[in-house]
């Protein structure tokens, strides 16, 4: 029934490594992944644990799409209490290593406790080890995984591995697979370091149990013909990546650029997906596991540097946010972030944010220590200070490696940080799309635009196109998307595939591969589930209703100019009937019977 049926508990402090059964009465609730993995968390650890501590638990988890045919079914999800944040971290990767996670045989890994030395994990099958990693401790993502190849005897085994980073205890450092695919967000990196795990090899050639394979098939070949036949999924992905939105962002006027201080930038066509496939640098693009829509960007440059990317929110904050368009240094810089284990957009924004407070008095010219100034348009300071910071090699990289909420709270000027919940903003202005904007603002992940992407109606069109200004029945559209959201992630698919897929389509496959018989209505409900218990989580964790709200700057800065000039956010508007529309209290609370209609509590 297209789960494994079987998942790992490894207690990394006495080194005992045992196989449980997979709670199929919860994974029918809570999908897998993100869901299953996330009520797992909350019931196993006190939310008020600190992130970086051995009470926390680490857990990689499949979806039940995951190792199917079922397009882009090769995701997986990284959970834990974050450091970033201080609530629920579920950090999504694609690639090829959740897939052969579920082919050696398992649904999860539970990663309990801390070693007293650097160790990895090899899961090749029913062989699992923790073995020594003091041979890696130290190297960067691409040597790591190379190495551990090689030992691992299998050419095809894939690797998931922490750089310095995660190492050094960044807050928002990401978990790396095959080198360059990124469980980013949240700093599930650094939780990985903080147990003293390097990397978790695995490979294996199960099949994941399909009650009627031909019916699967048959149905996800119809998924498949909708996917390629869609102009976002079929044609603009495949051709331009996900920087075919940078122009499409800044022509709409919500392209952030000088940290957030204007909603446009001159030049984005300099840096564009467009001017990736005219430079020459792209040498091909190329998709994950089962992808249909091939979105990845495989680069090289004229210096000789060959990766992957940049995908479009690195392009930007790696670009015209810190003030500059030259693509060959955002190249560069991306490969550079992979390399060492970091979050782009994170550390993109915490760069910014130090940028403006140099310009604004608040960074000393003598801190920088002979390096570049951290000045808009330096392209130089961008390499180094990753670095740094990656490395935490002087103060002033060590307190941005806190992220630049805490960074900028401590030197007095909070309102430079461009975050929610204290998660660096992605790249869509909130004063351009009101809709979007809210997602940041109530999301159980704060910053973030994966978890409710509602620029698909509100600029993109798909699957109707929504006023960006409106707030008229933009909450309702929020309900869902974020619902959607989470039980696609759960089921271990891609997000990108909502471009072309409705709920029908989802519940339709997840029924077909584990012999369910959810309603569509069921498949959302599930969504909601999910959606309550990580805000339930998060308020134990004592994350409350006060931190639904966004930088003041977007309220208090009208847009400068473009199509939305004079504009602000709307947020107080829209909150209560958010509130109202979710069946929480005016204040924000779940109420109990809520929890309990759910069957949280």
């Amino acid at each position: 029934m297209a789960y494994m049926g079987k998942m790992l508990r490894v207690n990394l402090t006495d080194g005992s490594i045992k196989t449980e059964d997979t709670p199929l009465d919860l994974a029918k609730k809570y999908v897998g992944g993100r869901g299953l993995a996330g009520r797992i968390l909350a019931d196993e650890i006190d939310p008020k644990v600190d992130a970086l501590s051995p009470e926390n638990k680490l857990i990689f988890a499949t979806g039940p799409l995951s190792n199917t045919n079922a397009p882009t079914g090769g995701r997986y999800m990284v959970i834990t209490k974050g450091p970033l944040t201080g609530g629920i971290a579920s950090s999504n990767s694609g690639g090829q290593w959740g897939a052969f996670l579920k082919k050696a045989g398992y649904d999860m890994i539970i990663l309990e406790g801390k070693s007293p030395k650097p160790v990895y994990l090899s899961v090749m099958e029913d062989k699992v080890e923790i073995r020594d990693a003091s041979h890696v401790w130290g190297k960067r993502v691409p040597e790591t995984t190379d190495t551990l190849i090689a030992e691992s005897g299998e050419k095809n085994a894939k690797v998931a591995c922490i750089g310095p980073a995660g190492e050094k205890l960044v807050y928002f450092a990401a978990i790396m697979n095959e080198k360059h695919r990124a469980a980013g967000r949240t700093g599930v990196g650094a939780v990985m370091g903080s147990k003293n795990l390097k990397a978790i090899v695995t490979f294996g050639k199960q099949k994941s149990p399909i009650p009627d394979e031909d019916k699967f098939k048959a149905l996800v070949k119809d998924k498949i013909t909708t996917i390629r036949g869609n102009g976002i999924t079929g044609e603009g992905l495949p051709k331009f990546g996900t920087k075919v939105l940078d122009n499409i962002i800044n022509e709409n006027g919500l392209y952030p650029s000088y940290n957030f201080q204007d909603v446009q930038y001159d030049n984005t066509y300099n840096m564009s997906g467009e001017a990736l496939v005219e430079k020459g640098y792209l040498v091909k693009n190329s998709g994950c596991y089962m992808c249909p829509i091939a979105c990845a960007r495989n680069v090289e440059l004229p210096n000789g540097r060959k990766g992957e990317g940049p995908e479009y929110e690195t392009g930007w904050c790696f670009g015209p946010l810190l003030g500059f368009d030259d693509l060959n240094v955002i190249c560069d810089a991306n490969f550079l972030a992979n390399d060492l284990g970091l979050d782009t957009i994170s550390a993109g924004v915490t760069v910014s944010c130090a940028m403006e407070m140099y310009e604004k008095g608040f960074i000393k010219k003598e801190e920088f220590e002979h390096g570049p100034e951290l000045k808009f348009g330096n392209t130089e300071a961008l390499m180094y200070w990753l670095k740094k910071m990656a490395y935490r090699e002087n103060d002033l990289a060590d307190r941005m490696a806190y992220g630049s909420l805490r960074f900028a709270t401590e030197r007095g000027c909070p309102e430079f940080s461009m975050t929610a919940k204290g998660q660096e903003l992605p790249a869509y202005d909130p004063r351009g799309v009101q809709g979007m904007g809210m997602s940041y603002a109530v999301g159980n992940r704060g910053g973030d635009h994966v978890r409710s992407y509602l620029i698909a109606p509100e600029i993109l069109g798909a699957p109707e196109k929504l006023d960006p200004q409106a707030t008229e029945g933009k909450m309702q559209w929020l309900f869902i998307f974020q619902n959607l959201t989470s039980v696609i992630d759960s089921s271990g698919l891609c997000l990108f595939t909502s471009f072309a897929l409705g709920a029908d389509d989802y519940a339709d496959m997840l029924n077909a591969a584990t012999g369910f018989d959810y309603s569509t209505e069921e498949w959302l409900r599930c969504g909601e589930r999910i959606w309550n218990q990580e805000r339930y989580f998060n308020y134990q964790a004592g994350i409350g209703p006060e931190t639904d709200t966004l930088p003041k700057r977007f309220f208090d800065e009208p847009a400068k100019r473009g199509p939305n000039k004079g504009q602000v956010h709307k947020l107080p508007e829209m909150l209560p009937e958010y509130y109202q529309i979710r069946g929480w209290t005016a204040e924000g609370i779940i109420p109990d019977e809520k929890l309990k209609e759910l069957e949280i509590v």
